[in-house]
């Protein structure tokens, strides 16, 4: 019988074991691919002490608990050799029917991790921390926090993919992006009822400007997102019932072109009540709308309201152009500076000054087109003081006047009112 190989404290090595002239030990295995591996580690055991001047690593027996650990759960070795880019390219190829502007932001990630170094990392070497640093390294670079929530949100469920087919064990973007990035977006406010008097009032005036009054006014008053407000055709206004029937949304994407899509959310199919206002402003923009030489067709859809020089369409980027100008020019002429004023700035004034009117929060929910309500409910977040004092006195007004002839307002007397308040 040969002799047992022992390392230089007497230990007895097992098989694919040995221990390098230079101290370390080695363990050679063979992997799924027929391919010999090795894995090296200056420790036997876990209580080995680090040798002075080395990096503190798993033990070489631990180290081979992991593989056996693998092999028994079929862990892909070396996570099929797919590099980051790889597998975001292979997740991205089974997401079929999204969105164009998913898709285009499915190949900016591409893109992005083609050129930079994190992108050629085989995945089973990717670790939470390496993640962690490189979302820091971007923003450190000029990325905004938006833009790299959309990455992490790219490769988050790309490397799901891999943990739920056996190539890596854990998900190294499962981690709350709070925690790492801090986030620099703009908060997004609701004008005050005084910069949108000023704002629509300039456009009014405005000899170049005042030909997008009316569509502006609409987005003040409407609440409509900007992708379904450049949808809008004519079969979509009834003004015998005063209602906008809102059911899908244009867009325009490089390289696609013109398309409808569904609205944003399921609940995104409504109808939308017209004020008086909001009609007549329709009727001007139908009265002025000049009849094209041939009616643009965008997947069944014809009669657009709006029409840029070329006859066709006009879209989203069009009118944040026109806002853009506006408050350009406004603050180049007027001291006190116009804070920034979007189509989605519109949408969310319109809904802080419904909440604020204390429209009943379903109705609002159904108005804006929201899946959630919580998303209707946090425009009540930016409610001021004005709006607390006038809720106050509303309260205090309607309980002087409550049927009860006395002065005294019982436990029971008022939760009954707070009940009925609540369902106004």
């Amino acid at each position: 019988m040969s002799e047992k190989r022992k390392d230089n404290r007497g230990r007895i090595l097992r098989n694919g074991e040995i221990q390098e002239s230079s101290g370390r030990y080695r363990y050679k295995y063979v992997d799924a691919f027929g391919d010999a591996k090795y894995v090296r580690s200056w420790r036997l055991d876990i209580h080995d002490p680090v040798p002075a001047g080395k990096k503190m690593e798993p033990s070489l027996r631990e180290l081979e608990k992991r593989i056996a650990a693998d092999m028994i759960d079929q862990i892909v070795p070396e996570g099929g050799r797919l590099t980051v880019s790889d597998l975001v390219e292979k997740y991205v190829s089974l997401r079929k029917g999204v969105r164009p502007s998913t898709e285009a932001g499915y190949r900016t990630v591409i893109n992005l991790l083609k050129a930079d170094p994190f992108g050629r990392q085989r995945i089973d070497k990717v670790k939470v921390l390496d993640a962690q640093e490189w979302l820091v390294k971007l923003q450190k670079n000029g990325r905004g926090y938006s833009s790299i929530h959309t990455i992490r949100g790219v490769l988050r469920p790309a490397f799901q993919l891999a943990v739920d087919n056996d190539y890596v064990r854990k998900n190294p973007f499962s981690f709350d992006l709070g925690t790492v990035i801090y986030n620099d977006s703009v908060t997004r406010e609701a004008l005050s009822r005084e910069d949108e008097k000023k704002f629509l009032r300039f456009v009014k005036e405005d000899p170049h400007f005042s030909k997008y009054y009316d569509g502006i006014y609409i987005l003040f008053n409407t609440g409509l997102r900007i992708s379904e407000f450049v949808g809008l055709t004519l079969n979509d206004l009834d003004f015998d019932n005063m209602k906008i029937n809102v059911d899908h949304q244009l867009q325009r994407n490089n390289g696609i072109g013109y398309n409808i899509r569904d609205t944003k959310t399921e609940s995104g199919g409504r109808l939308v009540p017209m004020t008086e206002e909001v009609a007549e402003s329709f009727k001007r923009i139908i009265a002025n709308r000049k009849t094209p030489k041939v009616e643009p067709m965008v997947d069944g859809y014809i009669g657009f309201l709006f029409l840029d020089k070329d006859e066709h369409p006009m879209v989203a980027m069009h009118w944040e152009k026109y806002f853009q100008h506006i408050v350009a020019k406004y603050n180049g002429i007027y001291k006190v500076q116009m804070p920034k004023v979007t189509p989605h700035v519109c949408r969310h004034t319109f809904c802080s000054r419904m909440a604020s009117a204390r429209m009943n929060p379903k109705t609002l929910q159904y108005i804006m087109g929201h899946s959630d309500i919580s998303v209707t409910l946090n425009t009540y977040t930016h409610l001021g003081f004005d709006d607390a004092l006038e809720e106050m006195n509303r309260i205090s007004k309607s309980v002087k006047n409550s049927r009860l002839s006395d002065d005294t307002v019982t436990v029971t007397d008022f939760s009954e009112y707070r009940e009925n308040a609540s369902n106004e």
